[in-house]
């Protein structure tokens, strides 16, 4: 339809090039407002944090191990290094854990943004900005994916739906 008309919906306005997913030139951040890939994309995000923060809980207490973490917190200055170190490798996995199995979603979310933050304050601050030089890279990283679980919610995909007051 040369120079737009009637699209899809009614009142939608369809250009040249138009695809399913939404108006070319803007590609999927028009289908966000589609239930299938914005449930897709949650689930997603929920997959990779969660597999992240186990996969750092994991080290933190079998590989490295509470002991040697307390010791890398102490230098840091980490306060009570030895509770932190078992706080934070708990923290890590359960959280990781509820967050693949979308429960208590945005809960852990916050929680781990805050321990997130800690850790750019204690172990990354002053480091450079590169997670190759100690700096906070991925940890800001981490935070802004886990903000947009605090905001949206765990999606349909998820035990939160499961247990919700519908």
């Amino acid at each position: 339809m040369p120079g737009g008309g009637q699209g899809r919906v009614s009142g939608e306005v369809c250009f040249p090039g138009d695809t399913p997913w939404g108006m070319s030139g803007t590609g999927i951040l028009m289908g966000m407002d589609r239930p299938f890939i914005r449930e897709s994309a949650l689930l997603l995000l929920r997959l990779v944090l969660g597999v992240v923060f186990i996969a750092h809980g994991w080290d933190k207490m079998f590989i490295t191990g509470p002991v040697e973490t307390a010791g890398q917190f102490s230098a840091m200055g980490v306060p009570n290094a030895q509770f932190s170190a078992y706080a934070a490798g708990i923290v890590e996995l359960l959280g990781g854990g509820l967050l693949i199995l979308g429960f208590l979603s945005t809960i852990v979310a916050g929680i781990l943004i805050l321990q997130m933050g800690a850790a750019i304050f204690f172990a990354h601050w002053g480091n450079g900005f590169f997670v190759g030089d100690g700096g906070p890279e991925l940890v800001m990283v981490l935070i802004a994916a886990l903000v947009i679980i605090v905001v949206f919610g765990a999606g349909r995909v998820s035990l939160d739906r499961v247990f919700a007051d519908d």
